[in-house]
C-alpha cells in the first residue's frame, strides 16, 4: 500500500508471537511556492498534489486558479512539493511568511503572531444544504469504508466530504490537518469545490485551526466523531458552520446551527 510498509514485531499475549505489523509512512514534506519554503511538514507521502492545493487553500495562501504548476521532487532528506503560483500570490505570501517545522498533532506550528492565529476570515455563504438525523447517522456509517490505511495501520486520520447521500471524496494521513489539507486539495482538483452543499467528515477531535481550513473551503457542516474545543463551537457559531460531533451511527450531538438539522423536535441554537 503506498504510504505504508511492513515492520517486524514482537506481540506479547498469552505467546510471545512474532510477525509484521504495517505502519504508516511519516516524512518530512516541504511546501515551497516559487523556490521558497513556506511550511515543513511531517505527513504521509501520497496525493501531495492534493496535499499542496489544499493546504495552499486552507491557509489563505493562493487560490487554486492561481497555481500555476505542483512539482514533487524527492530529496535525501524528504520530498520537496513545490508550487508554482501567480504574483498576486507570491505578494501575500512575502507579506505573511510562515516557515512551520512541527509534529503532525500540531496545527499552527511557527504561526509568528496571534493575528495569523487567529485569523478573521469571513462566514461560509448561507445555502440550502440540510440535512435530517438519519443522514448524519448514515455518513458516520460510511466514514470506515474510507479507511484504507487506517484498516491496515491503526494510526491514521481520514476527512471525507458527505454530500447528502454519498462519500464523494476522502483522504488518509497520519495527520488530521494533513489529512484535510488532502481533501480540500481533491475537492478543487476535481472542480467540486463544496461551496454549494457538503458536510466535512473527520474522524478526529475538532480545534478552531480545523474550523478555519473547513470555513476557507466554503463547506457549511463539519461531523466529527470526537469532541471539539469550546474555542472550536464559538468560531463555528460565528462563521456559520454547523458542528455536529462525537457521532456515531446511532447518534451525535449537534453544537451549533441547528437549523441545517431538519427535525420537529427543539433543538438548540
Amino acid at each position: 500500500m503506498q504510504g505504508a510498509r511492513p515492520r517486524p514485531r514482537l506481540a506479547f499475549g498469552t505467546d510471545i508471537v512474532p510477525g509484521d505489523r504495517v505502519l504508516p509512512e511519516e516524512v518530512g514534506v516541504a511546501l515551497t511556492f516559487n523556490g521558497t519554503t513556506q511550511a515543513v511538514m511531517m505527513a504521509t507521502p501520497d496525493h501531495l498534489a492534493d496535499f499542496a492545493y489544499g493546504f495552499a487553500l486552507t491557509e489563505g495562501l493562493a487560490r487554486p486558479e492561481e497555481i500555476d504548476s505542483v512539482d514533487v521532487v524527492e530529496t535525501a532528506r524528504g520530498l520537496d512539493v513545490q508550487l508554482w503560483v501567480s504574483a498576486a500570490a507570491e505578494a501575500r505570501l512575502t507579506e505573511r511568511r510562515r516557515v512551520m517545522a512541527g509534529p503532525v498533532g500540531c496545527g499552527l506550528c511557527g504561526i509568528d503572531s496571534l493575528e495569523q492565529a487567529m485569523r478573521d476570515m469571513a462566514p461560509v455563504a448561507p445555502g440550502g444544504f440540510r440535512l435530517v438525523p438519519a443522514q448524519v447517522q448514515d455518513a458516520i456509517d460510511a466514514l470506515p469504508r474510507q479507511q484504507a490505511l487506517h484498516d491496515v495501520t491503526r494510526s491514521a486520520h481520514c476527512a471525507a466530504f458527505w454530500d447528502g447521500a454519498r462519500m464523494i471524496a476522502a483522504r488518509e494521513d497520519v495527520g488530521r490537518h494533513n489529512a484535510l489539507d488532502k481533501l480540500a486539495g481533491a475537492l478543487v482538483r476535481a472542480s467540486t469545490h463544496p461551496t454549494a452543499a457538503g458536510a466535512v467528515v473527520l474522524t478526529s477531535r475538532v480545534s478552531i485551526d480545523l474550523v478555519q481550513k473547513v470555513a476557507a473551503i466554503g463547506a457549511p457542516m463539519i461531523i466529527a466523531v470526537s469532541s471539539p474545543t469550546a474555542t472550536a463551537v464559538d468560531l463555528a457559531e460565528k462563521l456559520g458552520i454547523t458542528l455536529i460531533a462525537q457521532a456515531r451511527p446511532d447518534r451525535f450531538e449537534l453544537f451549533t446551527h441547528s437549523d441545517r438539522i431538519q427535525t420537529r423536535e427543539p433543538h438548540v441554537r
